[in-house]
């Protein structure tokens, strides 16, 4: 995926910029984040933008499944900066 957005389609512009307004201690699911980039339903696509970014473009680790449930596969490093940001996290799963 191409660093300069001016490449990017409508969709991952919007969707760019609802995750570029989150702030330490926000968590948002996938489908809220499409949802507020006008294209609800489309919250796998923001799961293939969030893997397709380069390093650093987005704060992926403020993006939750809708079960609360975080990444299996980035578990460890997911927690430790939600954590830091003072998210409680137990067992994989956000703390409400």
């Amino acid at each position: 995926m191409d660093p300069d957005r001016s490449t990017w389609t409508n969709f991952e512009r919007a969707a760019g910029a609802v995750l570029d307004a989150l702030q330490p201690g926000d968590l948002v699911t996938y489908g809220e984040v499409a949802a507020e980039a006008g294209y609800p339903g489309a919250g796998r696509a923001v799961g293939l933008l969030l893997r397709r970014a380069p390093t650093g473009t987005f704060a992926w680790w403020r993006v939750i499944a809708a079960s609360g449930r975080l990444l299996a596969s980035h578990e460890v490093e997911q927690t430790a900066r939600l954590r830091r940001e003072g998210v409680e996290v137990r067992d994989g799963r956000i703390v409400p």
